[in-house]
């Protein structure tokens, strides 16, 4: 199944001819990534990767080692959604503000450069999930080719392992954004506390790791099979010691473990989705 899924994409993408690819340096997007290149060549094909606040520096190290490991040309969009006081201001359509900067900045590329389309790496699992970027993607044209054949995370790490891409098991992680609550002013401090947060933790063998800004308290997630070893190895005093010397009061851990999108149980979706489609 995997092999026709892989024949489709190819097809697709010479169909495209030359494109522009939305570059986060996830598994998805790697995997699209490499898989256009050796369908397309590298003069047909850009990577874009947009820069701000909401990314830690190790995201995009990463995505600019990948490009450079196979000589893929590779652009960096610096994004300004924290000069936008309607993204900082948090709402739930949050995602769709900060994708609309993005895309609005890479079609402005894609036109100067008279390349024909602009690609992305959401796979099948995210029409399952709530991304009202979705919208703002759309709204340029955006084509979600491993969407359209139906590629799941799953597939896409498994092949992409086969191939011996660094990003096979790359953990999933948007942006720092995604860890203040809605509602709650998104400040560059806040950001900031919250990458350093993430990085002490996972400098404690932890892969995914959330730290969720509830003002005064962080809430920690990590994978419900490994709840337990943050109490191993004194790791829970050296957690909460590291989080309070980076201002938070209280330290806090999510006994459900990590979950995508967590911060979306505080929304009615359905209403949400009602007002985001007729907008």
């Amino acid at each position: 199944m995997s092999e026709l899924k892989l024949k489709n994409l190819k097809n697709i993408l010479r169909s495209y001819d030359r494109i522009i690819l939305a570059f986060s340096g996830g598994a998805d997007s790697a995997f699209l990534l490499k898989v256009s290149v050796e369908t397309l060549g590298r003069e047909k094909v850009t990577a874009v990767t947009g820069n701000s606040e909401t990314y830690t520096s190790e995201e995009i190290g990463f995505a600019r080692s990948f490009t450079a490991q196979y000589g893929i040309n590779h652009i960096i969009i610096n994004t300004s959604e924290l000069q936008d006081d309607a993204f900082c201001s948090n709402p739930p359509e949050r995602c769709y503000i900060c994708k609309y900067h993005f895309y609005s900045e890479v079609d402005q590329l894609r036109k100067k450069e008279n390349i024909n389309h602009i690609v992305d790496g959401s796979n099948a699992d995210d029409q399952h999930d709530f991304r009202p970027g979705f919208k703002a993607a759309r709204g340029f044209g955006v084509k979600s080719p491993l969407m359209e054949c139906g590629f799941t995370k799953e597939e896409i790490r498994s092949i992409s392992k086969e191939m011996g891409l660094p990003s096979w098991d790359r953990p999933s992680n948007p942006c720092l954004a995604s860890r203040i609550p809605y509602g709650n002013r998104i400040t560059s401090e806040k950001l900031k506390i919250v990458a350093e947060a993430e990085h002490f933790i996972r400098g404690h063998g932890f892969n995914v790791v959330r730290v969720r800004h509830h003002g005064q308290m962080a809430k920690i997630e990590v994978s419900a099979e490994e709840i337990n070893r943050l109490f191993s190895d004194n790791n829970n005093e050296k957690i909460s010691t590291r989080l309070k010397e980076l201002g938070f009061k209280w330290v806090s851990i999510d006994l459900q473990g990590y979950r995508q999108g967590s911060l979306n149980e505080a929304l009615d979706l359905k209403t949400f989705k009602l007002k985001m489609k007729k907008n």
